[in-house]
């Protein structure tokens, strides 16, 4: 099996996607990596999803809604980011604008006058680092390699930085085993009372939500789609009732279903 993810070699991604194959190509935004295994280049792609000092991943969330995939399981992972460069000496720390944010006190505190440059990805920072001795990279220590040195190591603002990771998958892969089931709704609706009555369908069948988030649908402004995240299985009745009931409330819009998955940790 032949996975992708975010590229280069030695992004956090990569090393999430190790876990689920030994074979890993890489593309440079989260949207090719769902778009390659939708359109069946790909049979499983790894995206991260939710930081737990950051949040959610937008675009991670509006590429599973907009692409016909299914999720197949959920990798977390502890997240460990190392300040990497030539030598102490540096205009200029460049990395993933998520490390870059879970690392803002560490920043702020030693390097303030330091210019801060996001790119795709924790590795395309280290290679800058190595190509470039006025900037300096943030990544896992293991990226330091023969020509960089470890400044700082550590340097998370919380010790409990984890990265949860999705695991896509096409569309006929998708699963009703699993402990935990992903969907999207699109109301296409706006009355007092809607989100109530999509929270109501699972409360009343005692099933936990372990995330709800809205997102721009894109149609118009004020126009909302919603991920949730639930602590029950599609076999299972109680989620087949409370889905039944989703889908009615959103009869003028959508729901997609992206499949129920168990969750991985991984430590590195």
């Amino acid at each position: 099996m032949q996975a992708v993810t975010l590229g280069p070699a030695g992004t956090y991604s990569h090393r999430a996607a190790r876990a689920v194959a030994d074979d890993v190509a890489f593309r440079e935004s989260v949207t090719s990596i769902v778009d390659a295994v939708a359109d069946g280049s790909f049979e499983r792609g790894v995206v991260p999803i939710e930081n737990s000092i950051e949040g959610s991943v937008s675009e991670s969330l509006d590429a599973v809604a907009n692409s016909d995939v299914s999720v197949v399981q959920e990798i977390v992972t502890p997240i460990r980011h190392a300040l990497l460069a030539q030598g102490e000496e540096f205009d200029v720390v460049a990395s993933h604008s998520q490390a870059l944010a879970q690392c803002r006190s560490y920043l702020d505190e030693n390097y303030p006058d330091v210019a801060l440059e996001a790119v795709a990805s924790t590795a395309r920072g280290v290679e800058r680092a190595r190509a470039d001795p006025s900037v300096a990279g943030i990544g896992h220590p293991d990226n330091q390699g023969d020509d960089l040195q470890i400044i700082a190591e550590d340097i998370q603002d919380r010790s409990s930085n984890a990265t949860r990771f999705l695991v896509v998958a096409p569309e006929s892969a998708r699963s009703d085993a699993g402990g935990k089931t992903s969907i999207v709704v699109y109301p296409n609706a706006n009355y007092p009372g809607l989100l109530l009555e999509l929270l109501e369908a699972f409360a009343e069948r005692d099933v936990n939500l372990s995330r709800i988030e809205s997102r721009p649908s894109g149609n118009r402004l004020g126009d909302y789609l919603f991920h949730i995240d639930a602590d029950a299985g599609l076999y299972e009745e109680r989620m087949q009732q409370a889905l039944a009931d989703v889908e009615e409330i959103a009869q003028n819009g959508w729901v997609r279903v992206l499949g129920s998955y168990d969750t991985r940790h991984v430590l590195y």
